[in-house]
């Protein structure tokens, strides 16, 4: 083992210097706190700017902290796809499912497999359509068998 320079160690603890204990630590009189004011002061905080900040931002009524306990988070919402898109995609006696809304270009692919579809009863339909694998609302489905139209 080799002794040097490089392989000097402390023996015992560093001693921090005392500030503001005269001139021989050079830290005397202000010790590097600059001169008088709110910061100089021992013990001296300053309010956090952010703050400020934030209680300048005005406060909305809207969802409280206890939304989370009232809203289902996992349920996915539809994607919806009303009568009259139908009504303008389709001919009379056509099948309605995911792919051939894709086809038509009502829904994209990604659309449509990302969240459920559902029929809505916007507008009106004159053709007979079969919707198959798609769910419908009330008024949707009940003008879609008044055309003519199936709903499985």
């Amino acid at each position: 083992m080799t002794h040097g320079l490089h392989s000097l160690k402390r023996s015992g603890p560093r001693k921090a210097d005392r500030v503001g204990r005269g001139q021989a630590s050079g830290r005397g009189k202000t010790s590097g706190r600059g001169t008088k004011g709110q910061k100089a002061r021992a013990g001296h905080k300053i309010r956090p700017e952010l703050r400020d900040i934030i209680k300048k931002i005005p406060k909305r009524r809207g969802y409280g902290k206890n939304r989370s306990r009232t809203v289902d988070g996992t349920r996915p919402n539809h994607t919806a796809v009303s009568l009259e898109r139908l009504e303008i995609a389709f001919a009379s006696g056509e099948t309605v499912t995911k792919n051939t809304l894709v086809e038509k270009n009502i829904l994209t692919m990604r659309r449509a497999n990302s969240a459920p579809i559902k029929i809505l009863g916007d507008g009106t339909i004159t053709k007979k359509l079969t919707v198959t694998g798609i769910a419908t609302s009330a008024s949707a489905k009940s003008a879609i068998e008044k055309a003519g139209g199936s709903v499985a």
